[in-house]
């Protein structure tokens, strides 16, 4: 059941990225950063986002968390299934069609993320790094989360990644949503106030 819970919650994300590529608003933080590289570089977008987990992962096991079966599934997976989703999933025909999309996006996102990170089976190589630098700091998810989103918005618009508006909601939106998804599952306490970080019988704290 673990692992039909990690699975559901990376088809999750994945259909929240889907929903963001689709509203037409712009590219997420990552995705905009992915981009840059390989435009900077000339490797695949895919090889970009391999990479980038790569090194996240090592600074992730620096600050002294390990990485799970979940890592090389979110990395994995999730590309396999966005690829299939946006075979089948519309373009959105107008702009508050596509604000929907997106807001949804963004909501999903925290399901999805609070749902396989739930699963107990280890942190995809972004939410690793997220729930790190949440522990070590002491800062609660929805900060930790949304600085290092902006940073990464930074440094993608810098080297020529796509953004919007869409990119803006979600870097300011996603924080908070997967702290309420992480909250739901029960990976940070449900009652915490502004010093939410991982629990210490998680295995990625």
């Amino acid at each position: 059941m673990r692992w039909v819970q990690l699975l559901v919650g990376l088809l999750g994300f994945a259909g929240a990225i889907a929903l963001m590529i689709r509203s037409g608003l712009g590219l997420g933080p990552w995705d905009a950063f992915h981009v840059g590289i390989h435009r900077l570089t000339g490797i695949s977008v895919g090889t970009a986002s391999i990479l980038t987990g790569i090194v996240i992962v090592g600074i992730s096991m620096a600050l002294k968390t390990r990485p799970g079966p979940a890592t090389l599934a979110n990395m994995v997976l999730i590309g396999i299934f966005t690829d299939l989703l946006l075979k089948v999933l519309p373009a959105a025909p107008q702009f508050a069609i596509g604000l929907l999309y997106h807001l949804g996006g963004i909501a999903l996102i925290g399901l999805a993320s609070g749902m396989y990170l739930g699963a107990g089976l280890g942190a995809g190589p972004r939410d690793g790094l997220m729930t790190a630098l949440a522990a070590r700091t002491g800062w609660s998810i929805a900060r930790t989360r949304t600085l290092i989103e902006l940073s990464v918005l930074g440094v993608g618009w810098t080297m020529g990644g796509t953004l919007g508006l869409g990119t803006l909601l979600f870097a300011v939106g996603v924080g908070p949503s997967v702290q309420w998804g992480m909250r739901l599952f029960g990976v940070i306490p449900a009652t915490s106030r502004g010093r939410d970080h991982p629990s210490r019988h998680d295995p990625d704290s």
